[in-house]
């Protein structure tokens, strides 16, 4: 109780002090589950016909309970937070007790609200759209209760016997039968609570899927989707992101005063201000680059050394996090480490291992290169200074698993890449959609472009993954608005794909991980020799390091593999939900909808047919030999390189370097070959 506590009691003198000496904090005697809902504070005051209770809580909140002289309570507060004493006589309590009896009020909501947290984490009572989605909660609702049923069954005589030995364990046991009981059967009814609300919802589904109209999963509501309107809003959301990252000191435009920087070496390197932008940079580069470039410059012995000091000054300021650090902190100590993770670019360095240049307008960035992006971004945002190697291992564990990932920028990431893959689409067949391009013309045209495609390193496998998801797509599309056996039967192939790839997903994550516990093995038993030998420290480093290559060359191919499943699963999702973009956007009526599913049915046809014939005649099979895969990999650290500092590399001359690549490993292979089949000389 508060310092303004007084008693209802005012004629009693001697009661009231008695009171107040037994009154103590009710943030001490009483305790809520939530520490946001603790009373810091409660006050008395009382008048002629009421008397008000007045409870601050920690939150800031304040809860006023009012009660008249005849028992009558009324409860007011400054927030939405409930509480109070409603439904009791407050005449008949003393102010100790009206205060407790407050607290206990606190206590139960908190509870309540805990409670209400575990009951929708094990039921889904959200609105189903229709009948299929109520039968589809009532299934979970009636295996998660079965599950928790038995859980709490056996989970809670064990708990009990821990805690109280025999007796605890018999109260646990009775507890535990209750809630296998009590739980199944609460799944049961809100199972048939939510197949009824689904039947109740399917006239509106219908109307709703007459109409064109998409169910949005947040708002749980039939909607009309604009692809238009998305793209906007994206926009509209990385100019936010973007300006949010000026004002807290990332680049920025030109101003009249400079931004103050701990070194201004690379920007007078290149000559701009340190609140120069992007463009501006970029701009420097080139002009500065021509004046000290080794061929501009023949007789000059430091040209070559100023062209790099200039390109390792454009390779840190052009990247908004490795500016923000060198701004922030200088120059790095570790220049060498900090350089190579800076130059390569992920989406450059994927794009040519996994040759999906050409085939970019119809996957976007892949998902393995959009992740590999972020956590790289999240890395050199750490600070690793001060780390053991321990934390530094666990740090780069959290990484790789996506946890320290910014969430709202991967998903805003693919939703870009979804709209962007649809608005291309989109442009490409709408000369047919407006009757400037006869349909043949442009079956042949996608013809002639899936055998270009088809040319390219992993050609006929991006053919085969595009060609079959836009065909079903379309199918399933023009099915279900045709006769529903159609679309179901659409369905169940595209179900069906998705399932083998799912089994190929799998089957190779578990090459992989034998692969690399085999790497494991062997370098752990390759040093255990070396040790048994008395080799120094430094013969057993570079031996074990010079194994671990070697073992991890050998793997390359089943590596490669699981990231071509996950490619697969990635392309096929991505192109589904491009193409339901597409489908569903309501910028055009249902006619010009249907027609624009038939035209990318003719185009998956097509490429799917291309992939199908080239790929038996060149037999590609795989992600390739190990040779093969080391001379992918070199020719994309050498593209990614060259493009970090500024020069163009395109696909024709990227495509010639793997080519030689691969020939040149070839001529290794076989001369190893030969070598290792040769007789030994006598």
């Amino acid at each position: 109780a508060s310092k303004s506590m007084t008693s209802r009691s005012p004629n009693n003198k001697q009661q009231r002090q008695q009171q107040q000496e037994k009154q103590r904090p009710l943030s001490s005697s009483s305790t809520s589950n939530s520490s946001s809902r603790r009373a810091t504070k409660t006050s008395l005051i009382q008048s002629d016909d009421s008397v008000t209770i007045s409870i601050q809580l920690e939150n800031n909140e304040t809860i006023q309970i009012m009660s008249s002289k005849s028992g009558d309570s009324t409860n007011n507060k400054n927030n939405t937070a409930s509480g109070g004493v409603a439904g009791y006589d407050t005449s008949t309590l003393t102010d100790e007790e009206l205060a407790k009896k407050a607290q206990e009020e606190l206590n139960m909501e908190g509870e309540m609200e805990e409670a209400s947290e575990v009951f929708n984490s094990l039921f889904s009572t959200r609105r189903p759209k229709d009948v299929s989605a109520g039968l589809s909660s009532a299934t979970k609702s009636i295996g998660k209760g079965v599950l928790a049923g038995a859980v709490s069954l056996v989970a809670q005589p064990i708990a009990g016997a821990q805690q109280e030995g025999a007796k605890g364990f018999f109260k646990g046991l009775a507890t535990g039968v209750a809630s296998a009981v009590a739980l199944p059967v609460t799944g049961v009814c809100i199972g048939a609570y939510q197949v009824a609300r689904g039947v109740g919802n399917q006239k509106e589904a219908n109307d709703a899927g007459k109409k064109g109209m998409q169910w949005d999963n947040e708002k749980r509501e039939w909607v009309f989707y604009f692809l238009d309107q998305e793209k906007d809003e994206i926009e509209k959301w990385e100019a936010e992101k973007k300006e949010g990252k000026t004002a807290s000191g990332g680049t920025a435009g030109a101003s009249l005063s400079e931004k103050p920087v701990k070194d201004r070496e690379y920007y007078d390197l290149l000559g701009v201000s340190t609140n120069a932008t992007a463009g501006e940079i970029k701009k420097a580069y080139y002009k500065e680059a021509r004046k000290v470039h080794p061929d501009k410059c023949p007789n000059d012995p430091k040209a070559a050394e100023k062209f790099q000091a200039l390109g390792q000054a454009y390779q840190i300021l052009s990247n908004e996090q490795t500016r923000a650090a060198y701004d922030k902190n200088g120059k790095s100590e570790n220049e060498n480490a900090d350089d190579l993770v800076n130059a390569i670019d992920t989406t450059v360095f994927f794009n040519v291992m996994f040759g999906s240049t050409l085939v970019e307008p119809y996957v976007g960035e892949l998902w393995i290169a959009s992740i590999a992006d972020l956590v790289m971004k999240d890395m050199a945002n750490q600070n690793p200074e001060g780390m053991t190697e321990l934390q530094m291992n666990e740090q780069f564990q959290e990484n790789l698993s996506g946890k320290s990932v910014d969430a709202e920028e991967s998903k805003m990431r693919q939703s870009k890449r979804e709209v962007k893959i649809a608005m291309y689409l989109r442009d490409k067949i709408q000369p047919v959609m407006d009757g400037k391009i006869p349909i043949d013309d442009f079956s042949a045209m996608a013809q002639m472009e899936a055998f270009k495609i088809a040319d390219g390193s992993f050609g006929t496998t991006f053919l085969m993954m595009i060609g079959f998801q836009l065909e079903v797509e379309a199918e399933e599309y023009i099915g279900f608005r045709n006769t529903l056996l159609d679309g179901y039967k659409a369905q169940a192939k595209k179900n069906a794909h998705a399932t083998s790839n799912n089994l190929k997903l799998t089957g190779a994550a578990i090459k992989a991980a034998s692969a690399g516990r085999k790497i494991y093995k062997d370098v752990g038993s390759a040093q255990a020799r070396a040790v048994e030998e008395g080799k120094s420290a430094e013969e057993l480093e570079k031996e074990q390091a010079m194994y671990a290559a070697q073992k991890l060359e050998d793997s390359l191919p089943a590596f490669l593999e699981l990231a071509w499943a996950i490619n697969d699963r990635d392309v096929g999702r991505t192109l589904k939900n491009a193409c339901k973009k597409l489908f569903a956007d309501a910028g055009v009526d249902m006619e010009q909808r249907i027609k624009r599913a038939k035209m990318i049915k003719i185009l998956g046809e097509e490429f799917h047919a291309v992939g199908k014939l080239v790929g038996k005649a060149k037999k590609e099979d795989g992600p390739g030999t190990k040779e093969e895969i080391k001379a992918r990999a070199e020719v994309a650290v050498m593209t990614t390189m060259a493009k970090a500092q500024g020069q163009e590399v395109n696909d024709e001359d990227m495509e010639e370097l793997i080519k030689k690549q691969k020939e040149l490993a070839a001529a290794h292979q076989a001369a190893a070959d030969v070598s290792s089949e040769a007789p030994p000389s006598s």
